[in-house]
């Protein structure tokens, strides 16, 4: 694109064409489509920044730590392992701990943030035995950072901080993975039919200049050298005309559309091609239901025997019905 406006504003520069104005109606078009492709762009970057940010601030900013005997309150980022922590019903989570102390009768955690569980799990003090292959969801005696507690109070202690508590190792091997990413199915799409449509373009504007050899020797143009750039300046004009210059501004706002309309139902999107990549998936591997769907039943049908018991209504519940 920045390669056909740049041809396009040399040959508006030459006098060749249009004059005055309106030969660079064209450059000035295909600058402004890449423009408006790059301001969607950071636009929807920083709507997926400003809502990452926002989960980041989810995440506990304040504990309970005892230190040289006294209990304190401390900013969630100056803990390091050995600290002993006092946690609560509706605390987040501030670090990996290893629970010491139930202070009720039981304690309940959230942790689908971290396993998917639908559910809340109930955690114990006791040892646990060890093995080479111990899985998060095994872990009852522990409580994991960015999990949120439910029910109950325990004191514990904290054995990692930062990256590498369970859910900072998650996020490395999210960082890892998207260093190898491969190209989405859309650019692959996009990436092909550029690549063809250049060389159906070459191979015209090509067959266009050698088509009017003869012409070269034209006495108009004073000479053949002339005239052979003459005719080449129309087969890149033509060029130029041919090149699709809308198709990224149309599937640039195609996508916006789609992250927009994702996120009115609060999903993020950081990446406008990740909407495409979204629809081309086909299969979903998943062993937790909690964490395809909202976690919720819904009643879709009732049904009411009548005084006689003779009878059975069945009413359909309406879709928006509270």
């Amino acid at each position: 694109m920045l390669l056909a406006a740049t041809i396009s504003f040399v040959i508006a520069i030459t006098g060749d064409g249009e004059e005055g104005i309106a030969a660079y109606v064209e450059p000035f078009v295909i600058l402004l489509i890449l423009v408006l492709n790059a301001l969607v762009a950071i636009y929807q970057d920083q709507d997926a920044d400003n809502a990452l940010e926002a989960l980041k601030n989810m995440q506990a900013q304040e504990c309970q730590v005892k230190r040289n005997g006294t209990w304190r309150t401390l900013d969630a980022k100056e803990l390091v392992p050995g600290d002993i922590v006092s946690v609560k019903q509706g605390d987040n989570i501030p670090a990996d701990i290893r629970l010491l102390e139930l202070n009720s009768i039981s304690l309940l955690v959230e942790e689908a943030p971290l396993t998917g569980e639908s559910v809340s799990v109930s955690k114990i003090c006791d040892v646990m035995k060890s093995t080479d292959e111990d899985i998060l969801q095994d872990q009852r005696n522990m409580l994991f950072s960015s999990t949120i507690v439910s029910y109950g109070s325990a004191t514990g202690v904290v054995v990692f901080t930062g990256m590498k508590t369970a859910i900072g190792r998650v996020q490395k091997a999210v960082s890892e993975a998207a260093e190898e990413e491969e190209d989405t199915p859309l650019k692959k799409k996009l990436d092909d039919f550029g690549e063809k449509l250049s060389y159906l373009i070459s191979a015209v504007c090509l067959l266009v200049w050698v088509m009017n050899y003869n012409n070269f020797y034209d006495e108009i143009h004073g000479s053949f050298v002339k005239g052979c750039i003459y005719y080449f300046k129309i087969a890149i004009a033509l060029a130029v005309a041919a090149i699709p210059e809308g198709l990224p501004a149309v599937i640039t706002t195609c996508l916006a559309l789609g992250t927009r309309k994702m996120a009115a139902n609060n999903a993020i999107v950081r990446r406008l091609p990740s909407v495409e990549t979204l629809g081309c998936t086909t299969v979903i591997c998943s062993d937790k239901t909690g964490t395809l769907t909202k976690n919720e039943m819904v009643a879709v049908k009732f049904g009411v025997i009548d005084q006689n018991c003779s009878a059975f209504k069945i009413y359909n519940v309406p879709a928006n019905a509270q």
